[in-house]
């Protein structure tokens, strides 16, 4: 199906691969031709100025008269000078019959004496030709230059509108690129960026090309700028020519007091050109500015009697708005309009143009190519056809997990869906191109939203992928999709929505709208499970049965555990307290746990907060409730639950409970190892802003583990792997740990299961607030870097006055020791980023992309050596 969007592209690279080369010509041919006076001045020294004496510079008669002097017999049109001292004069003599320009030569402007002809003046008017007519005729080379430069135009245009972004008032979106990146992404970076920089003066140079190109733009561009006819003025130009071959030429003494009368009009000029009269009784004519002129173009004209007497003043101030922006136009796109900063960016412009053909033909190219693969994988479908209805017969079901959560459920749809008789095949998103997911004709999604509407780390690159891929290239295909999230972001289930909305934008059929699913609701599960089973006629389980047998039973089960001892490690920091939280078992138990692992606590709202609550609703605490098929006291039930905040009068105790909804578990990266015999946390106290009139309140889950819970009481969790976060594969090679704040206890667990292993290849970068205060991290690592468990330790405080500004983060060592970084790349280490994702953990990526480019970081991906466990 043909958009709009992809019909631009179409005309955007066709126009680009054909007229591309000659543009080249044109763009360069302009900027060699730019500088071509500043050029042949240095290559002719002593032609265009010479050394300054201490002398007179001659007037325009005195200059025509040594002319005269010196033999010379044609016939002199006009006499340029410059009130510069030793800036030479230049002479122009009539053309020659069907000539449009006569010759012209360089006056010494003290002596009069004809200096000697510039070397390189042919090359650069065969430039000249080149860039102006392709070295055609005038008339055959203005249309097809002027069209060329139309084709400029479109190209300018319409790359303007292809590479729009989602955040149009972004400086840093539109003007810079990723340097880093490999490939295409860099191709079309460079190519995209550099030609919105290059935009304006594009616009400019083919607009002003296009005006001199074609007379029906010029002609009522012209009128409405109330410019005389120019077809008018040739006639009556090559009129005078005719003339001026037919009388003698008016000898210089009799018009000396025309230039006489022009120094005591303008004292103040800088450049004159005077035109010398051609027939008897014309006028003599000196166009002229001074140093208050915008350009070399905003000229006065005066018309001289021989005598003297002044026929008309025009000042180039007083001229229409019209006439005053037609003059402006040569100096536009020269960029003298600008001065010598606006030529250098004219020349560099035109430069350029041979820097987006090849990127363009380039980008062509590997698009090309990606077709003719993807035809070819096609073919080699269409020629084994009982592969290719294997492929699209087995329904794929794709996730994207960050903890593991989805890989779960994915596993279990899987199940349930093979087990109804539709083959299916479990797929992670990770490993997805656009290629192998055509092979499937049916999908079934199931995908995590990281954080508030991210993506999971294995889903970045198949996300980028997708919003690139043409509006028809999933055509054919149907899909259902469940996203999972938690309500407490603001962009609940975030990723999946938007995943949805782009797998129908690039063609696919959705089967039924997204499913969002907060946690483990049976009933959100349940409802997925049928929606899959309608589109295929599939008899699937009840949903009692498919939760107690599948989401559930595929986690860990709870059990009790003991809050053993609780520490405060920050007192006196600027930031929110961190506790070091240790748990015992409350009985034998059989857990077990690799490095990574999370902790899912089921928190408890504060025995104070609940008694409150009962209290402002006059509710007795003891009397008993079933809640959710439990037997409790209402204050018990209460203490597990979201507290409501509104209850109608005369509500009985039992229809509270029948509406509570059950507190969420809250994640803890575990930092000790079962060896340990217990489970250690590190734990940051988050505090919710002040409501009006009261006071900053403690989060749930952290306000529970570290303050409203006594020590001794009994805790209720379960460990679950964390696949997205877990140990190296193979445990000699060297890894790198980077993290801050509570991240701690994710990277601890790693490091003592490495160091236990006796792998101290290990470098540990970590991030905190004040040394002072905030050194309990940094005191058990350096005695492992004493007793040589670890090979590198760097921390960095950002809140002292001390610390340097360039090293105050943890991504600030990174692009310092960028060369180490790159070192122990190549030696195959594993990053581990544990901590906040909201500063630490993307400036981290910020920071390892400029470092490593785009395309090493989803190397690193790709082959697993870059986990990362961030909230």
């Amino acid at each position: 199906m043909w958009s709009f969007k992809k019909i631009w592209f179409q005309v955007h690279w066709f126009v680009g691969i054909t007229a591309g080369v000659v543009l080249i010509a044109i763009g360069l041919s302009g900027s060699i031709y730019a500088f071509h006076e500043e050029i042949l001045d240095w290559l002719n020294p002593g032609t265009a100025s010479v050394p300054v004496q201490n002398a007179r510079m001659l007037s325009p008669p005195e200059i025509a008269q040594a002319m005269v002097d010196a033999g010379e017999t044609r016939r002199m049109d006009r006499i340029s000078v410059y009130a510069k001292p030793g800036q030479s004069a230049q002479v122009s003599f009539v053309p020659e019959h069907g000539q449009r320009r006569g010759a012209s030569v360089f006056v010494h402007p003290y002596t009069g004496v004809r200096l000697p002809q510039q070397h390189g003046e042919a090359f650069f008017e065969w430039i000249e030709r080149l860039h102006r007519w392709l070295l055609l005729t005038r008339e055959n080379g203005k249309p097809i230059t002027g069209t060329l430069a139309g084709c400029l135009l479109l190209l300018s245009l319409s790359g303007l509108y292809l590479r729009w972004p989602a955040k149009p008032l972004s400086l840093r979106t539109w003007l810079t690129f990723n340097t880093r990146r490999k490939g295409r992404s860099f191709l079309w970076g460079l190519h995209s960026v550099a030609g919105t920089w290059a935009l304006v003066v594009y616009v400019m140079l083919t607009l002003t090309g296009m005006y001199w190109a074609f007379d029906a733009i010029r002609a009522p561009v012209d009128r409405l700028a109330g410019a005389p006819s120019r077809s008018a003025a040739r006639a009556q130009a090559q009129a005078e020519q005719g003339t001026a071959n037919k009388v003698l030429p008016m000898a210089p003494a009799q018009w000396k007091p025309a230039w006489a009368a022009f120094t005591g009009v303008a004292d103040s000029w800088e450049f004159a050109q005077v035109r010398l009269p051609q027939k008897p009784g014309q006028a003599v004519q000196v166009h002229w500015y001074d140093a208050s002129a915008p350009h070399d173009r905003a000229r006065n004209q005066l018309f001289l009697a021989a005598d003297g007497s002044v026929q008309r003043d025009e000042r180039f101030a007083a001229l229409p708005a019209g006439r005053r922006g037609l003059l402006a136009l040569y100096p536009l796109h020269t960029g003298a309009y600008f001065g010598l900063p606006g030529r250098i960016i004219v020349t560099l412009a035109g430069l350029m143009l041979p820097l987006f053909a090849i990127t363009g033909w380039m980008l062509y190219l590997d698009r090309r190519r990606k077709a003719r693969a993807a035809r070819q994988e096609s073919r080699r479908l269409a020629e084994n056809p009982a592969t290719a209805a294997s492929a699209m017969a087995v329904t794929a079901v794709v996730y994207a997990s960050q903890s593991g959560h989805a890989q779960r459920l994915a596993a279990q749809t899987v199940g349930r869906l093979s087990h109804a008789g539709k083959p299916a095949e479990l797929v992670s998103i990770a490993q997805l191109d656009m290629a192998a997911l055509r092979r499937f004709s049916d999908v079934a999604w199931i995908v995590s939203t990281f954080g508030d509407g991210e993506p999971p780390d294995d889903a970045r690159h198949f996300a980028s992928l997708l919003r690139q891929a043409p509006s028809d290239a999933l055509v054919g295909q149907r899909f259902g999709l469940l996203a999972l999230g938690d309500r407490q972001y603001t962009s609940f289930c975030g990723f999946g929505l938007e995943l949805h909305a782009q797998l129908q934008r690039a063609g696919a059929e959705a089967l039924f709208p997204a499913v969002t699913m907060d946690d483990d609701d049976a009933q959100t599960w349940s409802d997925w499970m049928q929606l899959l089973a309608g589109p295929w006629g599939l008899k699937m389980p009840q949903a009692e049965a498919l939760m107690e047998t599948d989401a559930v039973s595929a986690e860990p089960g709870l059990e009790a555990w003991t809050l053993s001892r609780r520490m405060h490690c920050n007192p006196g920091s600027q930031g929110a307290p961190l506790y070091r939280v240790e748990l015992q078992p409350a009985q034998q138990t059989a857990a077990h746990w690799q490095a990574g692992a999370l902790a899912e606590i089921q928190p408890r709202n504060a025995t104070s907060a609940v008694q409150a609550w009962l209290q402002s609703h006059n509710l007795d605490p003891q009397v008993p409730v079933t809640c959710r098929g439990q037997r409790h006291t209402l204050a018990e039930a209460l203490a597990v639950s979201l507290l409501p905040d509104t209850v109608h009068a005369g509500s009985s105790a039992q229809s509270i409970a029948d509406r509570l909804q059950a507190l969420h578990g809250r994640r803890y990266s575990v930092a000790s190892l079962p060896e340990d015999k217990g489970i250690e946390l590190w734990v940051r106290q988050a505090i919710a802003p002040a409501e009006a009139g009261g006071e900053p309140r403690l989060g749930l889950a952290s306000g529970w583990l570290t303050q409203h819970a006594e020590i001794g009481a009994s805790l209720v969790l379960r460990v679950l792997a964390n696949p997205g976060f877990s140990p190296v594969e193979e445990p000699g090679l060297p890894a790198i740990f980077i993290g801050n704040g509570s991240g701690y206890a994710g990277l601890r667990s790693h490091l003592l299961a490495r160091m236990r292993a006796g792998n101290h290849n290990n470098w540990f970068i970590f991030g905190e607030r004040q040394q002072a205060f905030d050194h309990s991290v940094e005191k058990e690592v350096r005695a492992w870097l004493v007793g040589g468990q670890l090979q590198r330790v760097d921390f960095t405080y950002s809140r002292d006055a001390g610390a340097e500004p360039s090293l105050r983060y943890v991504q600030d060592v990174l692009r310092q020791n960028a060369a180490t970084l790159k070192e122990w790349i190549a030696r195959d280490a594993t990053l581990f980023v544990c901590g906040s994702h909201a500063g630490m953990g993307s400036d981290v990526e910020r920071a390892l992309t400029d470092i490593l480019g785009e395309d090493g970081v989803q190397a690193l991906r790709a082959r697993r050596r870059y986990r990362r466990d961030v909230y």
